[in-house]
């Protein structure tokens, strides 16, 4: 079961934001995240919200990446993995705003690198809205890249050198968000094309600039041209009157040029005529109808730096109804100036000013701060008049903290409560400090007047000298106070603690906290006041008691009904009669009232609305390409003839018979004849068998020697043509001699014979 407060998340959000903010409050709320589980999402939204450095962010790595557990802010010895990331991506969704101070160490840049190669999204912290990033090199305002997200609204950018690649850095956020507020601060002057690359920042609701160059013509006309900027501050310190004029040269102001301004004529015959039209301007200011133009009509706080004759030129220019006005000041200021000041806005602002600040430079607080830590003497005190504001009847909030003018009078609380009657929060220089000799010129008899004057008065801050003068505080109950509930004295010197109860007590019956300062080591501390306040507080409360008390008995009295009786008496009347005339004769007043109707011109546009719309009535025409190139195969053939080579035998077969030419005869014939001497025939066939011989040498050697270079051209040739398809043996044919039928060499001549070779020279 939640508790009552944690069902209504409104309620919740409120109450752990009070927690935070008060002393102790982050280490408050992360043991209140450890409670219970109802309130730990609630109370971990709240403290990881707002992060004053990358450390916590860091911390949430595993120790065992870290190069020190207990020094995350040293860096990571080695690359996470996905897993380490989970605990950051999970708590970063839950941070709004961060801030990276460079020139601090309790961060190693070597993170920057690590978390921008090995982050596993694009964004860790995905719902980041402000960033606040002070730098001193390029490679620190690099870093902030890591950090740029679409949801980011607002970047507080600090720059304390003078970097080149500032403008392409600010290029770079102009296309990754769409800012809402921008801030930058610079000892260096802006970019050249500082408006050029913002001008597509048309969303800026708060600009500040404090930088030499923006005061210039251009950021006037760029400024002025927002149409969402409610909040400006600059920094007009060391600038001139003639620089501040300048930053309105360029703006043109809403509604200055009216119909009736323009003229008809051409401008031909302009020379020989008189303008009027000044003249015309000046007639319509005295009448009062004359419209001026509006330049930043849609401000509404504004915050300026620098002297007081700079910021009273400044806001001559203005026509918005500004409600917060904040003014940081050189102190003490020109007395002459501070009037202008004072009447200036009372003039412009009276209607709509709601709250006005006034604070010291930082020169001037260093000032302060060299001469109360010398030992030249006590502080000065300036008076600050007061009576310059002269009716602001809508201001709520008026606070002035300065560290030379700090004198007050009573007649400056008296002028107060006329000027403003609704106010309800005053501070005046609460942290002022006086010497001795000299006190503070304020006392209760003012407080006095000042809470008879506004009765909506709720925190009071001032130094003052707690003593009484006169009997007239305690008899009137005008001066008691039902709305005043916090009262700080600061240094404020008491005398008589029970005369100051009882004052107290009597204007402010209603109060809850009364503050002053008690640390011994605090500078000004005078243990006598100390102690005298401290009475104060510890007797206020009894004394409040009893004052309400007696009110309420006296009020009780008061409306008692009185004590009747009956009586009776004489009520016989006699009857005087006496005649008398009167005349009645009215008496007349003749009054003239001019009754001037207030003209508003308007113009309304009655111009249609317009789309152009281009349609493409070319015919649609498609180019094909048609490729009419005939095939064409190249192809070789080889008209090579087929030769065969055939070894030929050209050797004579030639069959050697032996025919016996002796005639037999009869063993008686040869016996008895006479054995004659033996006769040895030549063969017949030799002579043809050396007739083949010899023809076949002589083919031999005439056709033989012709052979081989017809083969040796044969293959010379063929290496000309194409390749031979598969199937072709032709061409790969071996020739050999090998043994055959008997071929004779002239059939082997006439077949090469046969085929179209070309003739060989030999």
């Amino acid at each position: 079961m939640f508790p009552t407060i944690l069902r209504d998340q409104d309620a919740a959000k409120k109450l752990f934001e009070t927690i935070i903010d008060s002393p102790n409050g982050r280490r408050s709320m992360s043991r209140l995240a450890r409670t219970c589980r109802a309130m730990c999402e609630p109370a971990l939204n709240v403290l990881w919200r707002e992060l004053d450095s990358l450390l916590p962010i860091i911390s949430l790595f595993p120790n065992t990446l870290m190069k020190r557990a207990r020094r995350p802010g040293l860096g990571l010895a080695k690359a996470p993995n996905a897993e380490d990331w989970s605990r950051v991506l999970a708590y970063g969704e839950r941070v709004r705003r961060i801030a990276y101070i460079e020139s601090s160490p309790s961060v190693s840049p070597s993170i920057f690198a690590i978390i921008a190669e090995n982050r596993p999204v694009q964004y860790i912290l995905p719902h980041l809205q402000q960033l606040i990033w002070r730098v001193d090199t390029a490679a620190g305002l690099q870093r902030c890249t890591i950090f740029l997200n679409p949801e980011l609204q607002s970047l507080v950018l600090e720059v304390s050198t003078r970097i080149p690649q500032l403008a392409t850095f600010l290029a770079e956020v102009c296309s990754t968000t769409q800012l809402s507020s921008f801030s930058f601060t610079s000892p260096t002057s802006l970019p050249d094309t500082f408006t050029d690359i913002l001008r597509s920042h048309n969303t800026l609701e708060k600009l500040v600039l404090v930088a030499p160059g923006a005061l210039s013509s251009s950021v006037g006309q760029w400024a002025a041209s927002l149409p969402m900027l409610r909040v400006l501050e600059l920094d007009l310190t060391g600038r001139s009157v003639i620089a501040v004029e300048g930053f309105f040269d360029d703006i043109v102001a809403s509604g200055a040029s009216t119909p009736s301004d323009a003229s008809s004529d051409s401008g031909v015959f302009s020379a020989d005529e008189i303008d009027f039209t000044e003249i015309r301007k000046s007639s319509l200011r005295l009448t009062g109808d004359l419209r001026s133009g509006g330049v930043f009509t849609d401000l509404r706080q504004l915050s300026l730096t620098g002297e007081v004759a700079n910021i009273a030129v400044f806001l001559k220019h203005l026509t918005s109804n500004l409600t917060h006005l904040e003014l940081v000041i050189e102190d003490p200021p020109d007395m002459a100036d501070w009037q202008d000041l004072s009447g200036l806005i009372c003039e412009r602002f009276s209607k709509s000013l709601l709250s006005l600040r006034i604070n010291a430079t930082g020169s001037s607080r260093f000032n302060e701060l060299v001469r109360s830590t010398s030992r030249g003497g006590d502080p000065p005190s300036r008076h600050l008049p007061l009576q310059h504001f002269t009716s602001l009847p809508s201001l709520l909030r008026l606070e002035i903290d300065l560290p030379e003018s700090v004198l007050f009078h009573n007649s400056d609380l008296q002028a107060v409560a006329q000027a403003c009657p609704n106010i309800e929060t005053l501070r005046l220089c609460p942290m002022a400090r006086f010497p001795a000799s000299s006190g503070p010129s304020l006392t209760l008899e003012g407080v006095a007047v000042l809470t008879q004057g506004c009765k909506r008065l709720q925190t009071l801050a001032l130094v003052l000298d707690a003593h009484t003068e006169s009997e007239e505080t305690f008899n009137s109950l005008d001066v008691s106070s039902r709305s005043l509930l916090r009262l700080h004295v600061g240094h404020s010197v008491v005398n008589d603690p029970l005369q100051t109860t009882i004052l107290l007590s009597h204007l402010a019956p209603y109060l809850e906290t009364i503050k002053w300062f008690h640390e011994k080591n605090r500078p000004g501390y005078v243990e006598a006041n100390a102690s005298g306040w401290q009475k104060v507080s510890d007797w206020l409360p009894h004394m409040q008691g009893m004052r309400l008390m007696e009110r309420a008995r006296a009020v009780h009295l008061s409306t008692q009904k009185p004590e009747t009786r009956e009586q009776s008496i004489d009520a016989t009347v006699t009857r005087i009669t006496a005649d008398k005339s009167l005349q009645a004769k009215p008496r007349l007043v003749q009054r003239h009232v001019q009754v001037s109707p207030k003209l508003v011109d308007r113009s309304t546009e009655a111009k249609s609305e317009l789309v152009s719309m281009s349609i493409d009535a070319t015919p649609s025409i498609m180019d094909t390409g048609v490729d009419a190139t005939p095939a064409v195969l190249h192809q070789s053939v080889s008209v090579r003839p087929n030769m065969v080579s055939t070894e030929v035998d050209a050797s004579v077969h030639t069959e050697t018979k032996a025919i016996s030419a002796i005639q037999a005869l009869s063993f008686e014939e040869s016996s008895s004849a006479k054995y004659p001497d033996p006769v040895y025939a030549f063969p017949s066939v030799i002579p043809a068998v050396l007739a083949g011989l010899l023809t076949f040498a002589c083919r031999i050697l005439t056709s033989y020697p012709l052979t081989i270079p017809m083969h040796m051209l044969d293959k010379s040739l063929s290496m000309l043509h194409a390749q031979p398809k598969e199937g072709d043996d032709s061409s790969s044919e071996k020739h050999e001699l090998r043994p055959s039928p008997a071929h004779s060499v002239s059939s082997s001549t006439s077949e090469l014979l046969d085929h179209d070779i070309p003739p060989v020279c030999l």
